[in-house]
């Protein structure tokens, strides 16, 4: 580092390149690096709406079709569909027949709408004739909807019927899963209570299988 560099200005930022080629000097004298906050940066949150991930071509342009009607029509309906098809399959669960036509009671006329799939549920003996919008159908929910009367649309077709969702019910298949009973609270480790009535990857669930001091009363206590 010659004389000329250390009369430089203090809030500048010399860098000297390891091959000793380059030598960039950045004036920082307005600019402030912005700090992050304890929890570090929010993460989240529209960050996986800018880009598209799925690799169906489908569903790439579906998510341009509605991301386009939500910001022509300011539809809340189409942002709403918008975001959802840019959820992943697991955040996208499926709907049954019998719980879809509990839904559509007394909303003659109108159409649901899924952004997901719709199966078929046999405890149902008679499908109603409904009007339904999904992502896709198992052959034989198609089938029963279709004898009933009722027809089975995709969304390019919803767009051109009805492109700011009126006359529409949008629904949502149950959210819950196996999986989510093994995951403990959002909350410290350190908490005792974090880990309350989460439940056990255990190999069986027989009476020699994790169940001696702390889960029978016979065994010391029982939580």
């Amino acid at each position: 580092m010659n004389k000329k560099d250390h009369e430089r200005d203090p809030a500048s930022i010399f860098t000297t390149l390891h091959n000793g080629a380059v030598d960039l000097h950045l004036n920082n004298s307005h600019q402030q690096i912005p700090t992050l906050s304890a929890g570090g940066r929010r993460c989240g949150h529209k960050s996986s709406t800018k880009v598209i991930k799925t690799q169906n071509p489908y569903t790439r342009l579906l998510i341009k079709l509605y991301k386009f009607l939500s910001r022509r029509t300011e539809s809340k309906f189409c942002a709403t569909v918008a975001k959802r098809l840019h959820m992943s399959k697991v955040n996208a669960p499926p709907i049954g027949l019998n719980r879809l036509a509990k839904y559509m009671t007394n909303k003659d006329g109108k159409i649901a709408v899924i952004v997901g799939k719709v199966t078929d549920d046999v405890r149902m003996l008679e499908c109603p004739k409904m009007s339904v919008c999904a992502l896709s159908f198992t052959e034989n929910a198609r089938k029963r909807i279709l004898a009933a009367g009722g027809e089975c649309l995709t969304f390019d077709q919803l767009a051109l019927r009805a492109p700011t969702g009126s006359n529409t019910v949008l629904l949502r298949g149950p959210a819950s899963r196996e999986a989510l009973s093994h995951f403990g609270k959002r909350t410290s480790v350190n908490n005792p209570h974090a880990y309350d009535g989460v439940k056990p990857y255990v190999r069986s669930k027989g009476r020699k299988f994790e169940k001696a001091r702390g889960r029978r009363s016979s065994r010391g206590f029982k939580v």
